[in-house]
């Protein structure tokens, strides 16, 4: 197995760990980050002035009943709501489990017994989801940020405008410094390197990145968050090298059934002696002795 490089401590924190992700989204006197962030991804379509934090724990009206924990949950200054995630690599069911995490959430808001005199007015509800390591598997190849709601499936005009899941598939970032044009790739940017950076760049002089930079020394966190930090990326390093393994070990049997394919193909449709074979598959002599053993 060929193992994630552990990089050590760093000049700045990984934002893309839990803690690192946290400290920089997840907290009070941060939260203007979060909103700027935000309306980067919006770009326009919204503009958010004001962010609260609200419970990340939603539970369910029955002891039977599944609940939802999001890693951040905040309100905008119009009452909408703000789902944030940041997920590392794939899990079963990930739209599905998208979908449980907003219908948890709108099944929340209503009231208790007066839903008669709330008259089911909602607010807006959006989840944005930072993927890490895997991708969606849509077909729009090279696309970063996917924006999805509730459209007509014959027009594609939006349906319900109240309701949307965005996801940023960051393993399709790939821009240099160079390229980066939009705030919304400035942001990508810093997300995907800041761990690995020595200092800030000088195109990202703005005061919004510069708060984001000093929060982010190893250096300025306590003895208390360095702890905290170190063991989630610790837990990072670790999730890699089993998401690593895992890779290899699916890319050898992919190997292993084409070889097996096409060792038989050959043996079965041609007249060449073994050692032929062998040399053409690249495997050994012994190999090819063995599967025309298999084949009879």
């Amino acid at each position: 197995m060929t193992a994630a490089k552990h990089p050590g401590t760093t000049v700045y924190i990984d934002p893309l760990t839990d803690f690192g992700f946290k400290r920089i989204f997840g907290t009070e006197p941060h939260k203007d980050l979060l909103i700027a962030f935000l309306n980067s991804i919006f770009n326009g379509r919204k503009h958010i002035t004001a962010l609260s934090f609200s419970k990340t724990e939603y539970k369910g009206d029955t002891t039977n009943e599944g609940g939802a924990v999001f890693d951040l949950l905040c309100t905008g200054g119009s009452g909408e709501k703000f789902i944030i995630e940041m997920q590392r690599s794939n899990q079963k069911n990930f739209k599905e489990r998208a979908l449980f995490y907003t219908s948890r959430l709108i099944s929340d808001l209503a009231p208790k017994g007066k839903r008669h005199v709330w008259d089911y007015e909602l607010p807006e509800v959006y989840l944005v989801a930072l993927l890490e390591d895997f991708e969606l598997g849509t077909p729009s190849a090279g696309t970063v940020l996917h924006d999805v709601g509730l459209c007509s499936a014959g027009s594609g005009i939006r349906f319900y405008d109240k309701l949307g899941f965005i996801y940023i598939e960051l393993r399709k970032f790939v821009k240099t410094e160079a390229a980066l044009k939009t705030d919304l790739e400035k942001w990508l940017y810093v997300l995907k390197n800041l761990g690995q950076m020595k200092k800030m760049p000088v195109f990202l002089r703005k005061t919004i990145f510069q708060k984001l930079f000093h929060i982010a020394e190893y250096s300025n966190l306590t003895k208390e968050e360095k702890m905290l930090y170190d063991k989630s990326l610790k837990h990072k390093w670790d999730n890699a090298n089993v998401l690593s393994y895992a890779r290899e070990e699916g890319v050898q049997k992919g190997r292993e059934e084409r070889n097996f394919e096409f060792v038989v193909n050959l043996l079965t449709n041609t007249d060449f002696e073994v050692s032929k074979i062998a040399a053409l598959a690249q495997v050994p002599v012994a190999y090819v002795k063995q599967v025309k053993k298999k084949i009879g």
